[in-house]
């Protein structure tokens, strides 16, 4: 990349790992100093946060369903949340290692083979992730984060403090927080699409147009109006470089900074 970048990062139902090739990322977490990374893990967030760069950011990034991420790491993922922590502070130098190897390979289809086996390993030595939190993770991504956590609790046979205790332990967050997070995807992928934000409040169950602002500045930083305009291009020009292209599909990941 020519240009340095900055990049807003909104609550996403993934954690996320950056192995870093040599380069280096500067985070500011929601609840966090800013820090510089050359490898970083995050957990699910409540809240944005902010990634920086100098333009030469060489290196692979992974996204992973909460679960799936529990299996793999083998830690409470709680310790995570709302963090971006060193892999080698949490996990000990596997990461690192990892990130060694595939930086010395000489492409990058060598590169993906080796993940994919790697990380295959680990999930399948990994601790299974409880099938019950599963069904409710599943519920709460097809719901949009709209069924109420009492009646989550119910369909898959546990009470509400057991269904807490186990999804903060294996995805990260209370089934609360993940939902508002899940619901605030749909939100913002409503309104990226212009739809107005009163039906956009309607739709995605806020209690009014009111309810809908103050939860995406709450999580974002800014109003609805300012986060679309920050993503339109004809207002805001992105720096030089490749397209600002979110990071997962089907969400609403970034927003492009003014450098």
């Amino acid at each position: 990349m020519p240009a340095p970048r900055r990049r807003l990062e909104t609550p996403v139902g993934a954690v996320t790992l950056v192995l870093g090739f040599g380069s280096r990322l500067r985070i500011t977490g929601p609840v966090a100093p800013p820090d510089w990374f050359d490898s970083c893990l995050a957990g699910l967030h409540t809240a944005a946060s902010l990634g920086e760069h100098d333009g030469r950011l060489h290196g692979v990034e992974v996204l992973f369903t909460p679960w799936e991420a529990f299996r793999i790491f083998a830690v409470p993922l709680h310790e995570l949340a709302d963090r971006a922590v060193r892999p080698r502070d949490l996990l000990g130098r596997r990461l690192d290692d990892l990130a060694g190897a595939l930086a010395a390979l000489p492409g990058w289809a060598p590169r993906f083979a080796l993940l994919d086996s790697v990380l295959a390993r680990w999930s399948a030595g990994g601790p299974a992730c409880a099938p019950q939190v599963v069904r409710a993770w599943d519920e709460l991504c097809r719901t949009h984060g709209r069924l109420p956590i009492a009646r989550l609790a119910a369909d898959v046979g546990w009470s509400t403090r057991q269904l807490e205790n186990r999804f903060r332990e294996q995805i990260g967050l209370r089934p609360k927080a993940a939902a508002r997070v899940l619901r605030l995807q749909h939100a913002l992928r409503l309104l990226t699409a212009h739809r107005p934000p009163a039906q956009v409040a309607a739709a995605c169950g806020y209690y009014d147009q009111a309810h809908l602002g103050g939860e995406i500045k709450a999580m974002t930083g800014r109003t609805p109006l300012e986060f679309v305009a920050q993503r339109d291009p004809a207002t805001t020009p992105s720096p030089p470089g490749p397209p600002s292209l979110d990071r997962l599909a089907g969400a609403v990941t970034s927003v492009i900074l003014p450098s």
